[in-house]
């Protein structure tokens, strides 16, 4: 860690800027990691596409089908890939330490925070039973706080069974190293928190197609994070990198053509998603781009042969540049 405890919100606001991607783990056919594309994809994604951060092990990583010591396994090479010698562009880690078990999620942040990790985020868990979640939420996370002294990003998202509410993540937030939220809800919602925190908490959300809106109009300095910033992007055709430095320049008619030129990508995007295939469907996506995607672990489901065509054919038509020519299906 480069700051002290004391200090983690006022270093977060300087340097927890820009677009942030969440990490898809690579695995092998035998569903090891695979270490060597993992850094490939890290090294791309910095000095290619320009991302400032990477959000490693959450549940595009599908984290939850991976073990502690392979958690912490990919959180090394992460940190050792973002602090390489002779990095074009050295990028930020925010490292997942998320689970069910309070003892994990503590484990895996001191094992983040000792070996060099920016910050941790921690969703909010599952609560079985309960009608109310407010002193339960706050004490959940002055317990994790109470453990490290590396800066904390906090993540409410419907999978919980509930949404943290404005007034209760502000009440989080005077946490000294509670620095920012992934805020996975209503747009109207992550509005007012962030009228409500002020410096105290950087406020974010998953949905690129609101990032240039929400940098113009809630003054946000950070994409926090998913997929996009990967798929959507080339080494040579990377507009969602350009919009954002348009809108932060203050550049923002230019900024929203060039926004608005992805909606073939997105829209390739979306309607070639299984409902039940997320991981999947992305992974492939990866390997079109030449990234290392490979398979997904059990729960997940893997595409069908007609399901990759559909994603083909769309992928080939979406209006990307520098994309080589899909792997045909005799090669699959």
């Amino acid at each position: 860690m480069n700051y002290r405890k004391q200090d983690a919100k006022s270093y977060a606001r300087l340097h927890m800027r820009g677009v942030w991607a969440a990490a898809q783990t690579p695995f092998a056919e035998d569903l090891s990691i695979d270490e060597a594309g993992f850094r490939r994809n890290l090294r791309h994604w910095a000095d290619d596409l320009g991302v400032e951060g990477v959000f490693v092990s959450g549940k595009q990583g599908e984290f939850f089908s991976m073990s502690v010591a392979e958690r912490k396994r990919t959180f090394e090479i992460a940190v050792d890939e973002a602090r390489r010698t002779g990095a074009k562009s050295p990028f930020n880690t925010i490292l997942s330490c998320s689970d069910q078990n309070m003892d994990v999620v503590i484990d895996l942040a001191k094992h983040a925070q000792a070996i060099g990790g920016d910050y941790i985020v921690v969703h909010a868990p599952v609560l079985h039973f309960l009608n109310a979640q407010d002193q339960t939420l706050l004490d959940y996370y002055r317990r994790i706080a109470d453990q490290v002294d590396i800066g904390i990003a906090l993540w409410s998202h419907p999978d919980s069974g509930y949404l943290m509410s404005p007034e209760l993540c502000t009440r989080i937030a005077d946490i000294p190293n509670v620095v920012a939220i992934k805020y996975s809800v209503p747009r109207e919602m992550y509005a007012r928190l962030t009228r409500m925190a002020g410096d105290r908490l950087i406020v974010s959300t998953s949905s690129e197609k609101e990032w240039l809106d929400n940098i113009i109009e809630l003054n946000w300095q950070l994409y926090l994070c998913s997929n996009p910033p990967f798929l959507m992007q080339t080494r040579t055709d990377r507009r969602m990198r350009d919009y954002t430095d348009l809108a932060f320049k203050g550049e923002h008619a230019k900024a929203r053509a060039v926004r608005d030129s992805l909606e073939p990508v997105r829209d390739a995007i979306k309607r070639t998603q299984p409902p039940e295939k997320p991981h999947a469907h992305a992974k492939y996506w990866q390997e079109l781009l030449g990234q290392a995607g490979g398979r997904v672990r059990h729960p997940m489901l893997e595409l069908t042969e007609a399901e990759k065509a559909k994603v083909r054919e769309a992928f080939t038509s979406c209006g990307l540049k520098g994309i080589k020519a899909p792997i045909p299906a005799a090669a699959q």
